[in-house]
């Protein structure tokens, strides 16, 4: 499936288009039995709803792409709101994909209606995806909040922890949000000094994932173990540890459509679980 981004919408309305509307952050969908999918609609209108605001996103396989705000009202029989992130295991990657982009769209829109500035009413800036105070002129377009993330090896084992944020025996490698001024490389090295106090050496750049929740970019590492004793802090990290192949398989880890798992997952490669026997 090929998304093209766009911000002008097409000058008719089509009955192949798809409809990301929310409320709240959670995602209105057709229930299908045990199966999900996004509504495709000429217009809203066809569903009997109406959304505060709507945004044009692009078009997918040539099928417009919207994203929108609702209220709070009920949507048509046969479908339901449902959170973002469990959808994650459910609808198709490419779809959910462009679910988190609606997402990410869809709340800047709704959170810089005023100026942050002057307290003005803004409105879109033609031509791009920003919107311009009309009082002071400032400009807003959509943010995204960069994050690290690091799969730690020593001597054939990967570092995993458990945060305070996780479900109880939830594992998964370290992350943590870039601060201003800060490189990536400079992230990795203090968040993983921060949270188990170790050193760590040969950054690598991995990969990148798009994260909805509600706006960041997780941008992926691998490191060798450099020097130290795991010391949690303890507000951030319920445990952490050194884990083998086999020991990891044991676990509870991210899904496989995530970042974190992808790196999981080299570790895995490199490491089989038969080479430990």
């Amino acid at each position: 499936m090929l998304f093209l981004p766009a911000v002008a919408p097409p000058p008719t309305l089509s009955n192949k288009a798809w409809w990301f509307l929310f409320h709240d952050d959670r995602l209105l969908v057709e229930a299908r039995g045990d199966e999900v999918a996004i509504p495709r609609w000429a217009s809203t209108e066809d569903a009997r709803l109406s959304p505060v605001r709507t945004q044009f996103l692009g078009t997918l396989d040539g099928a417009p792409c919207y994203s929108g705000e609702l209220a709070g009202e009920a949507g048509p029989e046969g479908t339901s709101f449902r959170a973002l992130r469990p959808l994650l295991s459910v609808l198709p990657e490419e779809i959910f994909s462009l679910a988190g982009r609606a997402f990410q769209i869809m709340d800047w829109d709704r959170t810089h209606q005023y100026c942050g500035k002057c307290g003005g009413v803004t409105g879109p800036l033609e031509g791009e995806r920003g919107r311009v105070c009309a009082g002071c002129g400032l400009h807003f377009f959509p943010r995204v909040t960069p994050a690290v993330i690091v799969a730690v090896v020593r001597d054939g084992k990967i570092l995993l922890a458990q945060s305070s944020r996780f479900p109880a025996a939830f594992y998964s490698v370290l992350a943590g949000f870039v601060e201003p001024g800060e490189t990536f490389e400079e992230c990795v090295r203090r968040e993983i000094r921060e949270e188990v106090g170790i050193e760590v050496e040969d950054l690598r750049y991995f990969g990148s994932q798009p994260w909805p929740f509600p706006h960041s970019l997780m941008v992926g590492f691998t490191a060798s173990f450099a020097g130290g004793d795991l010391v949690l802090e303890e507000k951030e990290i319920v445990r952490a540890g050194w884990f083998g192949p086999e020991e990891v398989l044991a676990l509870r880890i991210p899904h496989h459509r995530t970042i974190a798992r992808r790196l999981i997952d080299r570790f895995l490669a490199k490491f089989p679980a038969d080479a430990e026997r």
